[in-house]
């Protein structure tokens, strides 16, 4: 069980919305969940997801045990940066969905982490992501870490929390960008018209640091890596879209119209992903090659 003490800063916030941002490592569906379940108590009672916590509140959360999952392990290859007892890093491909959802129950990273790693899956995530600690989108290509066992998943959200993971794309954005190097500091929340999109929003967005280094210039575009210091729903889409920069390939913030390259999605790959180990305290890093479809995108363009 964890226990939150909760202060003047999260006062009038609905439970759920304050809970996901005091875990960082649990969807928001998954504690609404919890808190039907009766899994979340305020003192000793039992509240409703639009619950409205106060000043002086305290918070129990109960993670129960993992269910028997309902998605079936399915012998998808897996390209493995990096594994060991706790943990495993999988260069994802493009276009792989990461978890199931309304749409995607099969083949999914999921899918084939339940057929490769059997039953060493953290169950913090609850039953449909197992394991999953982080996610990038569909289209996005690169690391991606996965816990083996809870005391893995603890530690690796704690780092999350703290911003003490690296993690750095790769990425090529429409445009010239004149400066080399910048930052976006502008928090980010659901777009207030198109429920599927996220949106630079001051209102009620979550703080969303992005950092930007020029690598390479072209004509119309710019290659550039971006370091991540939060880690929000499509935070490098998002932010460079803001700036004018939106990402080569992407269909819902770029601009609007058929890109020449015929591509599938973003031009987005997580490149580089460093950690602490949780067992060791060691500095780790791993390194996923670009995929062929982005350097040969490069090629092109230079």
């Amino acid at each position: 069980m964890e226990t939150y003490y909760i202060t003047g800063e999260w006062s009038d916030t609905r439970i759920d919305k304050c809970l996901m941002e005091l875990t960082d490592s649990l969807s928001r569906s998954y504690l609404q969940k919890l808190i039907r379940d009766g899994h979340v108590l305020v003192g000793e009672h039992r509240v409703k997801a639009n619950y409205r916590v106060r000043e002086g509140d305290v918070l129990s959360v109960t993670l129960p045990e993992p269910e028997a999952a309902d998605v079936l392990p399915e012998p998808i290859p897996l390209d493995i940066l990096y594994e060991d007892t706790d943990l495993l890093i999988v260069n994802k491909p493009k276009g792989m969905v990461v978890h199931p959802a309304p749409g995607h129950n099969s083949g999914t990273l999921v899918n084939g982490l339940l057929y490769y790693c059997r039953d060493s899956l953290s169950g913090i995530g609850g039953v449909l992501r197992p394991g999953i600690v982080h996610r990038i989108d569909r289209d996005t290509t690169g690391s991606l870490l996965v816990c083996k066992n809870d005391f893995s998943h603890a530690d690796i959200a704690r780092q999350l929390k703290e911003h003490s993971i690296t993690r750095r794309y790769r990425a090529i954005v429409h445009g010239v960008i004149g400066e080399d190097a910048g930052t976006v500091n502008a928090p980010i929340g659901r777009h207030p018209t198109d429920r599927k999109k996220m949106a630079v929003n001051a209102k009620c967005g979550r703080e969303a640091v992005t950092h930007f280094t020029v690598l390479d210039r072209f004509q119309e575009y710019t290659y550039i890596e971006c370091r991540l210091e939060t880690g929000r729903t499509h935070q490098i889409r998002v932010h460079m879209a803001s700036l004018g920069h939106p990402l080569l390939g992407d269909a819902v913030y770029g601009p609007g119209r058929k890109s020449r390259f015929a591509l599938e999605g973003q031009t987005l790959h997580a490149m580089i992903l460093g950690f602490h180990h949780p067992r060791s305290g060691e500095y780790r890093e791993t390194i996923a090659p670009l995929p062929a479809y982005f350097t040969e995108l490069l090629a092109k363009l230079r």
